[in-house]
């Protein structure tokens, strides 16, 4: 077994795997998943009378489970019940739960919705190193970054909007006038966190396009930060409700959204698993409540 770790994110709970060199797989916490996908104030004790239930029923899941050790909350590794990915999907299926079935979707990137296709998208993006070629000042590279996760998926994908647009009573920028905004936008200084912030603010305002803005801006965002401050945004420090509520406030007062994001940053900018989740929160902000 490799050191090889993962953690990833779905609906603020936190999914360990280690990867296994050997057989080329990634094997998952069960407990983690458990936690979830279940109410239970007590996801361990659940496993355990999960456990116990399946060895009742003499099923074969129970000979495959391997005690791997993840890292634990307190920064110290445990030895931890772990399936294959494979394996691991029957064992959902086991588990009485109205969540089990969105989680089947984000577990094995099966979810078709645009929103599942765009975050697949979102995924190869950073995997292909594309984004190294992007321009990271101009609007151009919003509009390719926005074309890359919606295309195929909306006729508009990379298009600047012509419509107006309003969201919870807040209209963002008249269309009549988007492309000077845009340009003014673009003008604007990005050297420190606070100008990075406002400009990232301003983008939002701006709202350039017919949907998928705030997927778009995010990603623009992390390149801006990793590129001028060797830092990017650790989005797992950074609730829905907060972030939600400091950027419907970010119009008028920026400082608690910059507030938010200085607190988050870190300065593992090469890591696979870091942009990872940060792509699963950023998707997770758009989810209707």
């Amino acid at each position: 077994m490799s050191d090889k770790i993962s953690i990833r994110f779905w609906n603020d709970h936190e999914v360990r795997a280690i990867w296994e060199d050997e057989k080329s797989q990634w094997w998952f916490s069960i407990v983690d998943v458990v936690s979830a996908i279940t109410e239970s104030s007590n996801p361990r004790k659940y496993r355990s009378v999960l456990k116990a239930r399946l060895k009742r029923q003499h099923n074969q899941l129970t000979t495959k489970c391997s005690q791997l050790k993840l890292i634990s909350a307190d920064g110290k590794k445990y030895a931890t019940d772990c399936f294959s990915q494979e394996d691991m999907m029957e064992v959902i299926k086991l588990i009485p739960s109205k969540k089990a079935l969105s989680f089947l979707d984000w577990f094995t990137y099966s979810d078709n919705s645009i929103d599942g296709q765009s975050k697949k998208k979102a995924y190869a993006l950073f995997e292909s190193n594309l984004i190294d070629t992007f321009e990271m000042r101009n609007t151009k590279w919003l509009q390719q970054i926005h074309a890359y996760l919606f295309g195929g998926l909306y006729k508009f994908a990379g298009k600047i909007r012509t419509k107006n647009i309003s969201k919870g009573g807040f209209r963002f920028a008249s269309a009549e006038f988007l492309e000077n905004t845009l340009q003014t936008i673009e003008q604007m200084p990005q050297e420190t966190l606070e100008e990075i912030v406002v400009k990232y603010v301003e983008m939002n305002i701006a709202h350039p396009f017919m949907d998928g803005n705030g997927r778009a801006t995010r990603i623009r965002l992390d390149l801006i930060l990793k590129q001028q401050l060797k830092k990017c945004v650790d989005r797992s420090k950074i609730g829905k409700s907060d972030y939600m509520q400091a950027m419907i406030e970010s119009p008028y007062n920026s400082t608690q959204i910059r507030d938010l994001i200085n607190t988050a940053l870190t300065d593992d900018i090469y890591s696979r698993e870091m942009f990872m989740k940060g792509i699963d929160y950023s998707y997770y902000y758009e989810e209707e409540e």
